[in-house]
């Protein structure tokens, strides 16, 4: 075996056991306290509503293991297996060398893991959210997202895969930091038209019509000096009873969106209280820091790409006896994930960081008692584990334990 794909070999059976063990440990941890809900909950939380989220966990987590294994297969039969080369044969067959075969390949790729991952997404939907009470979704449902997503990621994904294509053919050693620039601009634009023109397509939006609610938002608004072009309630309740509030687009096109699950759960206060949390993410730029930080990741990455492109051993390593520029990308879209993990715990640091800096805005312009009340019967609802891996929790949680988030706001509302 060639050295560099012995290297990956070896970093993806690392990756996989890794990964295994920490869900494995994660799933241990929270039958192991499924008897008992943590002291400072015991009054706000029923054992069995503390069962039944560890239950949830459980279910999640262990299906989760059943995709990593998943995932681990499908890169292996794409390399190793030959999968790739198999797919460049048949699009050689069918179209001459250029942008159209890369395209042909490209999507080749994406339609078997496509077809994979359906029967998973349906266990996913209609097995474990709905054993658990939270899906809402019928299948005619499911399929109709389904066409809808994948003619959508057709019409925005092929015509900027071709572009880079055509870059890379084109515009010589240079071609990676115009492809950056690409695809920097097509992701703001994204930004822009997602609220008006894609989120749409899914769900449906009409303006918050409660006089009271809405006004206790425009006076937190007013105090937070934020501007939006509306507030917006989404029929979440249509494929799922979990709850939640965002913001969506950037400049004159952002908008507060509110799950009307969200709006039926809670008192007008806590919505108060979960939206100034939000707000917190705006105005402590955590939203453009974390842009930031992809878009500088994604030029040294596409830069790296560009280093590997012409080297011989790149595709010799991975089963590929035919070089191209879709095959590079392909071939890079596999192997990034696997040697980027390492950088899981510390992306996780950062945004649980972002998540207790949220909060403390939020206990400076609304009561601390109140988001507090807000989160724990989100916990309840969504049937979040309060006792999850502490080991687990640090690699991947992208917010804190209830336990810990809870004690700062109970520290601010002290204070």
């Amino acid at each position: 075996m060639h050295t560099f794909g012995l290297v990956f070999l070896i970093a993806l059976l690392l990756t996989v056991t890794v990964r295994l063990w920490l869900a494995a440990r994660h799933a241990a941890h929270v039958l192991a306290h499924r008897n008992a809900v943590p002291a400072q909950f015991a009054d706000v939380i029923t054992l069995e509503a503390h069962q039944r989220a560890a239950d949830y966990t459980g279910a999640k987590t262990r299906f989760a293991m059943l995709g990593v294994v998943v995932e681990a297969a499908i890169a292996l039969a794409f390399t190793f297996g030959g999968g790739l080369q198999a797919l460049h044969e048949l699009t050689a067959s069918w179209f001459e060398p250029g942008i159209v075969r890369g395209l042909a390949l490209i999507a080749g790729v994406a339609v078997v893991t496509m077809v994979i991952d359906i029967p998973l997404s349906l266990y996913r939907t209609f097995v474990i959210e709905e054993r658990y009470g939270f899906n809402k979704v019928t299948v005619k449902l499911f399929w109709i997202d389904f066409i809808k997503g994948l003619a959508l990621g057709a019409a925005l994904g092929l015509p900027l895969v071709a572009a880079v294509l055509w870059l890379m053919d084109r515009m010589g050693e240079w071609w990676w930091f115009y492809a950056w620039l690409t695809w920097m601009a097509f992701n703001i634009l994204m930004l822009a038209v997602y609220p008006t023109w894609i989120a749409p397509l899914f769900n449906k939006f009409s303006p918050l019509t409660d006089a009271a609610m809405k006004e206790r938002v425009e006076r937190l608004l007013d105090r937070c000096g934020f501007k939006v072009k509306g507030l917006m309630v989404m029929d979440g309740s249509r494929r799922s009873s979990h709850g939640n509030a965002y913001f969506t687009g950037f400049g004159k096109t952002k908008r507060i969106v509110f799950f009307d699950t969200l709006l039926e759960r809670l008192e007008p206060q806590e919505v108060e209280a979960v939206l100034a949390h939000e707000l917190g993410h705006f105005k402590l730029k955590h939203v453009i820091k974390r842009i930031a930080g992809i878009f500088a990741i994604s030029l040294g990455f596409l830069w790296l790409l560009g280093w590997v492109l012409d080297k011989p051993w790149f595709y010799e390593g991975l089963g590929v006896t035919t070089p191209s520029t879709a095959m590079a990308l392909v071939l890079f879209s596999i192997v990034v994930p696997v040697f980027t993990f390492l950088f899981q715990p510390l992306s996780a640091m950062i945004s649980r960081q972002h998540e207790f800096e949220a909060d403390a805005f939020a206990a400076q312009y609304t009561p601390a008692a109140d988001l507090i009340t807000a989160l724990v019967k989100l916990y309840k609802d969504n049937a979040s584990t309060l006792t999850p891996d502490p080991l687990h929790s640090a690699v991947y949680d992208s917010h804190p334990p209830a336990t810990t988030r809870i004690a700062r706001l109970q520290q601010a509302a002290a204070h």
